[in-house]
């Protein structure tokens, strides 16, 4: 198994500008989006509007997984198909009110852009994501060539943070 750290996870999980959010509709229903997160104090954001499915099922139903994959690749023979490294977690999905995002989520995300008035499917809001339980990796920490072996390439680290930790929720929004 790879010996993965929780900081060396939160540092590969920041450097990635892709994530897969998987959640639940009211109904029952697993559904998954690809967005574009924001690492800030132990929180993984991303934004949406308030009235599209995303921001509607996690109203519904906090409960969420998140999946970070990372293409990987031998850089001498990049023909040499390999799995991607990945980072999975499941953690408690909570809409915020863009003014109440952080403001360096915020900033990360619009990339400035004035977003003052609403859009077609409402205001724009922020989804805070707390991981809870372990992060459980693939391919993190270890050299590309050990990929091929799932017992050397896998790994899981806590991710640092309590399930529902009220005062992590409280620092992440009053920014």
């Amino acid at each position: 198994m790879a010996d993965v750290t929780t900081e060396q996870v939160w540092e590969e999980l920041a450097k990635r500008p892709f994530i897969v959010v998987g959640t639940v509709t009211g109904q029952g229903e697993a559904r998954t989006a690809g967005v574009l997160p924001h690492v800030a104090d132990g929180v993984v954001w991303f934004t949406t509007y308030a009235r599209m499915w995303k921001a509607r099922h996690i109203a519904a139903n906090p409960h969420v997984s998140v999946t970070a994959p990372a293409h990987r690749r031998v850089w001498f023979a990049p023909w040499v198909r390999i799995p991607d490294a990945t980072i999975t977690f499941r953690g408690t999905a909570e809409v915020v009110p863009a003014e109440r995002m952080p403001r360096e989520a915020l900033d990360a995300l619009t990339h400035g852009l004035d977003l003052a008035e609403d859009g077609p499917d409402g205001p724009l809001v922020g989804i805070a994501i707390r991981p809870r339980g372990d992060f459980v990796t693939y391919g993190i920490g270890v050299p590309v060539m050990a990929m091929t072996d799932p017992a050397r390439a896998a790994g899981r680290a806590p991710t640092g943070a309590p399930a529902g930790d009220p005062e992590l929720t409280r620092r992440a929004v009053a920014r």
